[in-house]
Parts: C-alpha cells; sequence; structure tokens
C-alpha cells in the first residue's frame, strides 16, 4: 500500500510539473496579446502587462481589413468539412463493419493502405488536380479533398465492430430500414465516437497550413494560420498582433474541447455501448 501510495505522489508530481510547463507558454501569450510592442520586444519575462492595452485586439478586427474574412474562411471550412467527415467516415464505417459486399476485404486493406502513404506524396497530384477542376481559390479545393479519412474510418469501423446487434435487430423488427436503423439508432449512441473524430477532424482542418498555402493564392482567401504569417515581416514582426489573433485562433478549439470533452474519453476507447 505504501509502494502505491508514493507511486501516485510521483505520478501526480510529474503530471503536475508537466501541467505547469505547458501552461506557463500559454499564459504568457494570453499576457502578451494586451501588451505593447515595445514591451514584449525588451525580452522581460511578465505575466501581467505594464501597460495594459485592448488596442491589439482593436488592431486585428478594425484595422486588419481581411481578419474577419480569415476568421470566416477558417470556421467555414473546419465546421463543413467535419460535418462531411462525420458524415462520410461514419457511414463508410458501418459499412465495412456490418454490410457484406463484393471486395469488402480489398476495399478494407486498401483503406489501410492509404493509412501508409504520407501527405507530402499526393500535395503535387491533388494540385494539379484541383488545377484542372478550377478548384484553387475555393472552398471546395479545400473541403472537397479532405470530407473523408482513412484514419477516421478505420476508427468508425472498429466502434462499429463492438455495436450491440441487438438493438439494430429490434430496430429492423419494428420495420425500419438499413438507412433508418443507422441514421435514428446507430449514429445518435455513437456519440463518443463522433465526438472524438469531431475533435481530431476540426483541429485537422483548423491549424492546416500547407494545404491552404497551395491552393489559396488571394489574400481574402486565406485561413487564419496562413494570415497570422502575414504579420511577420522582412524587418520587423508585430508579435502583438501575432499574440492576439493567435489567442482569438485558440479560443474555437478550447470551445469546442469544452463542450464535447464529456464525450472524448469514451470516444477513443472504440466500444459501442452505451
Amino acid at each position: 500500500m505504501k509502494k502505491n501510495g508514493a507511486g501516485k505522489v510521483i505520478l501526480y508530481t510529474v503530471l503536475v510539473l508537466y501541467a505547469i510547463a505547458t501552461l506557463i507558454p500559454f499564459l504568457w501569450a494570453v499576457s502578451s496579446s494586451f501588451k505593447t510592442l515595445e514591451e514584449i520586444v525588451q525580452g522581460t519575462i511578465n505575466f501581467w502587462p505594464k501597460d495594459f492595452t485592448l488596442d491589439n485586439y482593436k488592431q486585428i478586427f478594425i484595422q486588419q481589413e481581411y481578419f474577419p474574412r480569415w476568421l470566416f474562411n477558417s470556421l467555414f471550412i473546419a465546421v463543413v468539412g467535419t460535418i462531411l467527415n462525420l458524415l462520410f467516415n461514419s457511414m463508410a464505417g458501418y459499412a465495412l463493419a456490418r454490410l457484406s459486399f463484393p471486395g469488402k476485404k480489398s476495399l478494407f486493406i486498401i483503406i489501410l493502405a492509404v493509412l501508409m502513404i504520407p501527405a507530402q506524396v499526393t500535395m503535387i497530384p491533388n494540385f494539379l488536380i484541383l488545377k484542372t477542376l478550377g478548384w484553387l481559390n475555393t472552398y471546395q479545393g479545400m473541403i472537397v479533398p479532405s470530407m473523408i479519412n482513412a484514419t477516421f474510418i478505420f476508427m468508425m469501423r472498429q466502434f462499429f465492430l463492438n455495436f450491440p446487434k441487438e438493438l439494430e435487430e429490434a430496430a429492423s423488427l419494428d420495420g425500419l430500414t438499413r438507412l433508418g436503423t443507422f441514421f435514428r439508432i446507430v449514429l445518435p449512441l455513437a456519440k463518443p465516437a463522433l465526438a472524438a473524430q469531431a475533435i481530431f477532424v476540426f483541429m485537422g482542418f483548423w491549424n492546416d497550413f500547407m494545404r491552404p498555402l497551395i491552393v489559396m493564392s488571394d489574400v481574402e482567401m486565406f485561413t487564419l494560420p496562413l494570415g497570422l504569417n502575414t504579420f511577420k515581416g522582412q524587418f520587423i514582426s508585430y508579435w502583438n498582433y501575432i499574440m492576439a489573433a493567435s489567442m482569438v485562433f485558440t479560443m474555437p478549439v478550447l470551445i469546442l474541447y469544452a463542450f464535447f470533452n464529456r464525450y472524448f474519453v469514451k470516444g477513443i476507447t472504440f466500444t459501442g455501448e452505451k
């Protein structure tokens, strides 16, 4: 018992120290978003601004004409892309877990093979396809190529493999079709897996820098990661604006995680029990 108690003390001590080490840079960034540029470049580490100001936020929202558009672009692409991923990945995972059709095993092997292909390999082919379709500088050019994800198809398949078949059989006896069973019985009970998927997919779209850099060339079509990069110049970087914009950039992810937190741990266990 004493060994277990000492082990818990060590474990919690390590976790607390790690949490502090992780939290300190974030707190400094929050503090710096209310500082002047002169105070930031002085290099002193203080967590309370000497000259507290909201001018940084006023600058990015009012003076920087494209920032609201960048925020809208990121939100639109991330929200629509996440919704489409939740729908199609879930449908594909359910089909692989429950349906029998010719080529099912081969299709599953192909999906697993896709997981092994680095994203960098497909950048140039994706660009050429989007250029041929005329989808450069468009929302569909950002959303459509990423509206399904092999990783989360596999994840949803594992979830549905453990989903109680008795519920589907009962729904079938009540007259529901396979499609009706999926949307009215299976999906509502798959909230933990969907929540975990939503967080990962949203963060993937929200934090993506490389794909918008390739697809978007007009300033007004930039997403926030690209827009933040414009605050860094050749001779001077406006760190006060970067910190303020970074805080705005961070908030949607924190809100999403707070909203889905109760489902998140359940979702990553890949069980179908409620």
